[in-house]
């Protein structure tokens, strides 16, 4: 745990999956929840909807993001690339604008991002993005290098922030807090699966984590089988 105290949070893609799963345990914390996403996915947090207050609309308008992260401690943010309107690169710099002086950002993304290229990454991811790139782009349905963008934008702050990068993703019940490590290519990360559930966890204690600030932690599940083997003694 670190210096920042949290009472309020705004989480920034709260009806996806690993929105819900934040929102969820921000309210067993305690936490003030607010909750951004768009319009037509409002209904999808209905079952707490008397819980929360809910900003409708979409995550890259500065109006939308300023109005939310008024008077939060915390900021969570999932950086989703969709379409062609630098979605994850506007919510990003939204955030950075708006946020609370002192305010703790984390953001999601995936392991493809690297802070210092000092990442060491598979044949199969490289050619996944080299591949998906550009024809997710031509499709209309993503803009993979606008999370790029965006993180660098985020490196480039002064801010509280942390970039979490996270593996590939499952359902199930939690496993714990999941490991993390400076680069990808540790082989304590080789397993590539973490639980969703976990993914939020260590989103939520990021927030509050001084040792995770400016950095950009790669994770892995607590309990896949190259974080037990390579565990680091206590």
């Amino acid at each position: 745990m670190g210096t920042n105290t949290i009472s309020k949070v705004c989480i920034v893609g709260a009806s996806g999956k690993l929105g819900r799963y934040m929102v969820e345990q921000s309210l067993e914390r305690g936490y003030e929840v607010v909750a951004v996403c768009r319009e037509r996915s409002v209904e999808k947090l209905a079952d707490v909807a008397d819980r929360i207050t809910i900003v409708p609309g979409p995550t890259n308008d500065p109006d939308v993001i300023q109005r939310a992260v008024a008077g939060c401690d915390g900021v969570l943010v999932v950086l989703v690339p969709w379409g062609r309107q630098q979605y994850s690169s506007g919510t990003a710099q939204a955030v950075l604008d708006h946020a609370e002086p002192g305010a703790s950002l984390v953001f999601s993304c995936g392991w493809h991002i690297s802070r210092d290229g000092r990442d060491v990454y598979s044949w199969h991811l490289r050619t996944l993005v080299r591949v998906t790139t550009p024809l997710m782009r031509w499709l209309g349905v993503a803009e993979i290098d606008d999370q790029v963008e965006a993180c660098r934008r985020i490196f480039a702050s002064d801010r509280r922030w942390t970039v979490v990068r996270g593996s590939d993703l499952e359902e199930g019940e939690s496993q714990g807090l999941p490991v993390w490590r400076e680069h990808v290519g540790d082989p304590a990360l080789a397993s590539n699966l973490t639980r969703r559930v976990d993914f939020a966890l260590f989103m939520l204690e990021a927030l509050t984590d001084d040792e995770l600030v400016q950095q950009a932690p790669a994770i892995v599940g607590r309990l896949s089988a190259s974080a037990q083997a390579h565990a680091q003694p206590a």
